[in-house]
């Protein structure tokens, strides 16, 4: 038996390598696939919103919107401030292996009754449960996050591009990280700057997180386990269970930005 996990392992650990490399090296299949708008610009058509204390489809307060041809994360009608509504929206089906790119900023809003950490704070979760399978009190879905930060104080680095993990677990460094967030090699970068992120994806081996077309950061393995999401229903948190696909949703936690130029292709 465990001569048989042994060799598993080693097979498993050879394709991620193997995977790797075709990145590494601009010969990855998914060059044979087309990429996707994901956005048309004009509308929300194709996105979900998701707000804790709210039912699935409720975009409460408009806080997703169009603003001239991009995606907004905005709380301007927030008049009873933000009470902890962590919001995501969702695109429209799930994904397996992917390569998703956009390019997001900063506004120089945010709701001081939110947590000080999402202070110049977003991300893109994908590997997501569905969002009509998250309940009006579960403020996380369960999922893995692209984590989206800029610079809160002058000269203290603070990269973007790292990993989060609600309801989940990551292998790195070909280890299972206890950590719920493990930072990039990304520069930091000033709030009000565009920043081109890509997310490469091979279903539940090997994910691949790069800023301005450098890669920044590297794990195998995503699943679930874990801690930080409540209040979800027990059946979809199956501690181990690999994350082959899944949903995915920008993120909304008091902090405004501006997403644009959401492309993704699908790995073949």
């Amino acid at each position: 038996m465990f001569n048989k996990l042994l060799a598993a392992l080693i097979l498993g650990t050879a394709l991620i390598s193997c995977k790797s490399e075709k990145i590494d090296n601009k010969t990855s299949d998914n060059s044979k696939s087309e990429w996707i708008d994901m956005f048309n610009g004009k509308n929300l058509d194709g996105w979900i919103p998701k707000i804790y204390h709210h039912e699935t489809g409720d975009n409460y307060k408009n806080t997703f919107r169009v603003v001239d041809g991009t995606i907004a994360v905005n709380y301007d009608d927030y008049n009873e401030g933000f009470n902890d509504r962590y919001g995501h929206l969702f695109y429209k089906k799930p994904f397996s292996s992917f390569h998703m790119t956009w390019e997001y900023r900063f506004t120089d809003q945010w709701l001081e009754d939110a947590a000080s950490y999402t202070y110049r704070n977003s991300g893109v979760m994908f590997h997501s449960q569905a969002p009509e399978t998250i309940l009006k009190e579960q403020d996380w879905p369960i999922s893995v996050e692209w984590q989206m930060l800029a610079e809160e104080k002058e000269g203290v680095p603070r990269p973007t591009g790292n990993m989060c993990s609600p309801g989940t677990d990551v292998f790195f460094e070909g280890n299972k990280d206890p950590r719920h967030c493990i930072n990039s090699t990304s520069p930091t970068f000033k709030w009000d700057e565009w920043v081109k992120a890509d997310l490469i994806v091979y279903g539940d081996s090997l994910v691949i997180h790069m800023v301005n077309d450098v890669k920044v950061l590297e794990y195998t393995l995503p699943q679930v386990g874990g801690g930080v999401a409540n209040g979800f229903d027990p059946k979809y948190k199956e501690d181990g269970k690999l994350l082959k696909e899944g949903y995915i949703g920008l993120q909304s936690e008091g902090q405004g930005v501006i997403f644009k130029n959401l492309k993704i292709k699908e790995i073949l």
